[in-house]
């Protein structure tokens, strides 16, 4: 059985308030893969990539569990680029640079060695690219878990509600929320969203925690107080990798099982923040993630006297 991961493998130029990076590795699918494969394995990646995208990237990719197989290389075009300049309080972002190159006529194509799939994870793409993926599949997986943002809401509504409609769990953050179900309050967004088709429904909050919505529960996950957040790029992707990661290992789809898996994800993300694109990850061992998760159980437990 295996985990695969659909999404962008690119190139990003950062500005922070931090520093500034000209041209570095980023892309959904890649902190995806980084992030769950600290915990499942063999992951499979969907992606594809131009003639520049450093074989370097795919050796350590590999060195992890993670087949690329289903990655494809066109040589003589460039690799999706992204630019943007972070603004002081980190949670707003200017896009300076959007540039699709391979990106722009991704036709996913899943082979059958990855029809042992049993956990999807679709990362931001247009719905009917994630759409297309689910119809490849011969068996449904366990789980199928999308991300995805409110410019597919703007100009590919009907498309991304039908995509909802065939997944089972669905993460955005709190504005997509608001705009996908025309909600304010996000316990009244995430019915309306549920009613959509998913069963879960993981709501981040960046710097204030995540929210998980099953039916008539919530749980609320804390967010990690950091000194310094040097780069939010790829946190979400992060967290999502850490989630489906989780789940993936345990082979647990119920509701208290993804409470933990959103602690994980939340830990793994704020590895991620504290150095530009992929570095943290690279770095992190099987023991910071313990101490870190530790660390975010901490914050969640309290003892009471209150009768």
């Amino acid at each position: 059985m295996s985990l695969i991961t659909v999404g962008s493998m690119a190139f990003d130029a950062l500005e922070t308030p931090f520093g500034k990076v000209d041209r570095i590795i980023g892309g959904a699918a890649t902190y995806v893969a980084w992030a769950a494969s600290n915990f499942y394995q063999p992951i499979k990646l969907v992606s594809i990539v131009g003639g520049d995208f450093p074989q370097e990237e795919f050796d350590q990719l590999n060195a992890r569990g993670v087949e690329v197989e289903a990655v494809e290389v066109v040589k003589d075009e460039k690799s999706f680029f992204w630019s943007g300049r972070y603004h002081m309080d980190m949670n707003t972002r200017d896009t300076l640079v959007t540039e699709l190159n391979v990106l722009g006529h991704f036709e996913p194509k899943v082979p059958e060695s990855y029809q042992d799939c049993e956990y999807l994870m679709l990362g931001n793409l247009a719905p009917a690219v994630q759409q297309s993926v689910i119809a490849q599949l011969k068996h449904r997986p366990k789980l199928i878990a999308m991300d995805t943002m409110n410019f597919w809401m703007d100009i590919a509504l009907d498309d991304l509600k039908a995509t909802i409609k065939m997944v089972d769990v669905l993460i955005i953050n709190d504005s997509e929320a608001r705009q996908l179900s025309g909600e304010f309050a996000l316990a009244k967004a995430a019915k309306t969203i549920m009613a959509m088709g998913p069963q879960y429904l993981v709501i981040k909050k960046g710097e204030h925690g995540a929210l998980l919505f099953h039916q008539d529960r919530i749980f609320s996950a804390p967010a990690l107080p950091l000194e310094v957040v040097f780069d939010p790029t790829g946190a979400g992707d992060t967290f999502a990798g850490g989630f489906i990661g989780h789940i993936a290992r345990t082979g647990d789809i119920s509701f208290d099982n993804m409470k933990t898996a959103i602690i994980v994800g939340s830990a793994l993300a704020s590895f991620c923040v504290e150095k530009f694109g992929l570095e943290r990850l690279k770095e992190i061992s099987h023991n910071d993630i313990t101490t870190r998760i530790q660390r975010f159980a901490e914050l969640a437990n309290f003892e009471t006297a209150l009768v």
